[in-house]
């Protein structure tokens, strides 16, 4: 089979975030049994040698600029640009990150590829892609969109929760924009994948039609090795791209709420806060007695092993998490929110627990207390939860069904 996928968000290494987990693990089992031509764009910080390292893992690597977005010079300029891109999103019912990325370059490669009849396959990996995808291709090939997470979804919650760092521009566009942009783009593609049961339903109401495929995200076992101890002690984690809007606020949220009774209770007590890029906001949580914030890590995976509970207090955002899944696979018990446990089977009537479920500052307190001062707990949790992902969220798995999707055996 000959695919096309195109993803906007350089996929390598598959470390920066979600997106880029997801598109290289799903890309690199597919290039197993077909030829894969990886359409992308570089973005800031993309070096020669991760373009290099990248070419490796597909038959064709094909990296274009993006476009060129000239900055206002003055105040006024700045209101009047933002201005019209807020009108052009209205008009075209698009998201201006999706148009400020479009590529015209991109867009005559893959209409000469489709009238060509190149590929038997187009994906498009996350929805900042559809762009690409005219509603004619389905006739001719097969097209495959990949949501990692639904926009809409994403934005309302946000704003639910009042972390939106914008709210008034948010609420502009999802009233105006993002529900027109995903009952367009979900029109014109032959097969809709989503990650969570969540978003399968939120997305039948727009395409009643087909069968919405739920392909969760999965872990790489051998990035991410269950732990040979454990080493006990009162210390916290979370991880993530610590840029994001739903990490920051996550962080925030545990270091203000949760942590300080923690430390009361237990006074040599710390919480790591693991990834790249933290934000000053980020960054001021130092201040707070325990807290650590590392930035970029060379090996998340040895952080994990050292850390007695993984927290996930995500009050924001769709789909199921790879921090949630890497923390489990690597023995780690887990304390999390609803939305960090999204489209994980963890606890209930007949299921063997798997994490603790925590909402509210009192419950987190609840629970990690528990997991601290009970070691057998931690033992069960930390083998079914690795056992879940064993048997459920590999990228073998996920990569297997993706492949069905692609050969139109959905």
């Amino acid at each position: 089979m000959r695919i096309l996928m195109l993803s906007s968000t350089f996929p390598y290494p598959p470390s920066r975030g979600g997106t880029e987990v997801r598109t290289f693990n799903l890309l690199k089992y597919l290039q197993q049994n077909h030829d894969v031509t990886l359409v992308t764009q570089y973005n800031k910080g993309v070096s020669d040698v991760e373009v290099e390292e990248l070419r490796k893992y597909v038959s064709e690597l094909m990296v274009f600029p993006l476009p060129s977005n000239p900055q206002a010079k003055n105040a006024v300029t700045g209101v009047l640009a933002k201005t019209g891109r807020f009108l052009e999103s209205v008009i075209k019912a698009t998201p201006p990150n999706v148009l400020h990325r479009y590529s015209p370059e991109i867009q005559a490669f893959v209409d000469s590829c489709v009238a060509a009849k190149k590929y038997d396959v187009i994906t498009c990996e996350h929805s900042v892609n559809e762009i690409y995808i005219r509603p004619e291709f389905r006739h001719s090939v097969n097209t495959v969109i990949d949501i990692h997470s639904s926009v809409y979804g994403w934005i309302r919650d946000h704003l639910e929760m009042g972390a939106a760092q914008n709210a008034i521009r948010d609420r502009l566009y999802l009233t105006f924009v993002l529900k027109r942009y995903e009952q367009r783009y979900c029109s014109k593609f032959s097969n809709i994948v989503v990650t969570t049961e969540d978003d399968r339903q939120e997305f039948l109401k727009l395409r009643p039609d087909i069968d919405i495929q739920v392909i969760p995200n999965g872990v790489d076992l051998e990035l991410f090795p269950y732990r040979s101890q454990d080493p006990e002690g009162h210390s916290l984690i979370f991880v993530g791209a610590m840029d994001a809007s739903h990490n920051i606020d996550a962080a925030r949220f545990f270091a203000f709420a949760v942590f300080p009774e923690l430390k009361t209770r237990y006074p040599d007590a710390t919480f790591s806060i693991v990834g790249a890029k933290p934000t000053p906001e980020v960054l001021s949580l130092e201040k707070i007695p325990g807290v650590k914030v590392t930035g970029r890590v060379p090996s998340m995976v040895d952080y994990l092993h050292q850390s007695t509970v993984c927290v996930v207090p995500l009050r924001t955002g769709f789909g199921i998490k790879n921090k949630t899944l890497e923390a489990m696979a690597a023995g780690v018990p887990v304390v999390a929110s609803d939305r960090g446990l999204e489209g994980l089977a963890v606890d209930g009537e007949g299921i063997s627990l798997k994490a603790l479920r925590a909402n509210q500052p009192a419950e987190y307190v609840n629970a990690i207390s528990q997991l601290f001062d009970h070691p057998q707990l931690r033992t069960e949790l930390s083998h079914n939860g690795r056992q879940l992902v064993e048997t459920e969220f590999t990228w073998h798995i996920a990569g297997k069904r993706y492949e069905q999707v692609c050969l139109g055996n959905s």
